[in-house]
C-alpha cells in the first residue's frame, strides 16, 4: 500500500511547457506515473513533446481528463494563485515544487486552504512548496511519481528483501534522497516518500503524514528528517508521545549552524531561541525515536530502529 499517491493517481503539469515542468514531465512519464494533461494559459489544444494534452486553466483540465493531482511548476510570482487555481477546479493533492514564493503569498494560500478544509467544500492535501514531491515506488505501473526526485533510488515494497518497508518524511530535498539510497541498499522498501519543504508556511506536515503512515498497514516504520527552524519537530514529537505507534527513526540537520543566520531554506534559521537542532533531537529522542548523529547513519538508523543488522 501507500499514502497519497498510487498507481491509478491522474496527474497534470501547471507550467507544463515550461522548461522545468517538460523536464520533469518526461521524467514522471517515464517512471510510470499517469501524467493525462498539463495547464498553460494561451496553449490550450496543444500538445507537448509527449503527446499530452495542453489545456488553458485548471478547471478545463480537471474536466476532460478527470485528474486528482496536481504539480506546479509556474514561476514564482504566479505559483500562489496556481495553488488556489487547483483547489477551485477539484483537485485532491496539489504538489507545489516551485521555489522562491513569497511568505505573504503562502499565508494567504494557507488561510485558503484550512477555510477549505474546514467548511467541507473538497478535502485539499497540499505538499510544498520548494519540495521535491512525493512518490509511491512501483514498478509495472503501479508506482507514481510527482515532482523531481530520482526515481531509480527507490524500492518498491514488493523488492524490499529485508521484508520491510517504510515511509519517509523530509524538510530536505537532497536528504530525502539520500535517505532512501540508504534504506534501498539495506533493501528497506519504501511505501511513500514526501518531502514537504523548508519554507516557513507549507502544506503538510510531519504530523499529519505521520498519522496516514500509521494507518499503512504496508509501512512497518517512519523516517523523518527535519532541521533547524521552527518549532515542528517539537510539536511532533508530543504528538508521537501521545501516540505511540510503529518504530520512528529521525535527523536534524544544521546542528554546526549558527544562530541567527538562515541556512538554506527560509525556515531553516535559530531565532528568539528557539530551533536550535540541540532541543529537537532532545524531544525527539525524549519519546523513544531513534535519532542518527550524521546523514551517513540514516539508513543504519532506521534498520536499528525496525530490529535489522545494522552492519
Amino acid at each position: 500500500m501507500s499514502i497519497l499517491v498510487d498507481g491509478n493517481t491522474k496527474v497534470i503539469c501547471q507550467g507544463i511547457t515550461g522548461s522545468a515542468g517538460a523536464f520533469h514531465t518526461k521524467g514522471c512519464l517515464e517512471y510510470g506515473t499517469r501524467v493525462v494533461g498539463g495547464v498553460t494559459p494561451g496553449k490550450g489544444g496543444q500538445k507537448d513533446a509527449n503527446g499530452v494534452p495542453i489545456f488553458n486553466l485548471c478547471h478545463d483540465a480537471v474536466a476532460a481528463t478527470g485528474a486528482d493531482a496536481t504539480m506546479i511548476f509556474v514561476p514564482a510570482r504566479f505559483a500562489a494563485d496556481a495553488v488556489l487555481e487547483a483547489a477551485d477546479a477539484g483537485i485532491g493533492l496539489i504538489v507545489c515544487v516551485t521555489e522562491n514564493i513569497p511568505v505573504l503569498d503562502m499565508a494567504r494560500v494557507k488561510r485558503a486552504m484550512d477555510c477549505r478544509n474546514a467548511n467541507g467544500s473538497g478535502r485539499v492535501k497540499l505538499i510544498g512548496p520548494n519540495c521535491p514531491g512525493v512518490i509511491s515506488p512501483g514498478s509495472a505501473g503501479d508506482g507514481c511519481k510527482i515532482g523531481i526526485m530520482p526515481g531509480y533510488i527507490h524500492k518498491p515494497v514488493a523488492e524490499a528483501d529485508s521484508g520491510k518497508s517504510v515511509g519517509i518524511i523530509s524538510r530536505s530535498g537532497t536528504l530525502t534522497y539520500e535517505a532512501v539510497w540508504q534504506c534501498s541498499m539495506r533493501g528497506i522498501g519504501q511505501t511513500t516518500c514526501v518531502g514537504i519543504g523548508g519554507d516557513p508556511v507549507k502544506g503538510l506536515n510531519f504530523i499529519e503524514l505521520i498519522e496516514m503512515f500509521a494507518a499503512d498497514d504496508a509501512t512497518d516504520g517512519v523516517l523523518m528528517i527535519g532541521e533547524i527552524g521552527g518549532s515542528d519537530e517539537e510539536r511532533t514529537a508530543t504528538y508521537i508521545k501521545a501516540h505511540p505507534g510503529k518504530p520512528i527513526a529521525a535527523f536534524i540537520a544544521g546542528s554546526t549552524a549558527p544562530p541567527g543566520r538562515r541556512m538554506g531554506h527560509a525556515g531553516a534559521i535559530i531565532s528568539g531561541g528557539q530551533g536550535a537542532a540541540e532541543t529537537k533531537i532532545a524531544a525527539l529522542r525524549d519519546v523513544g525515536c531513534h535519532v542518527a548523529d550524521s546523514p551517513a547513519d540514516l539508513g543504519a538508523t532506521m534498520a536499528s530502529a525496525l530490529g535489522l543488522s545494522t552492519d
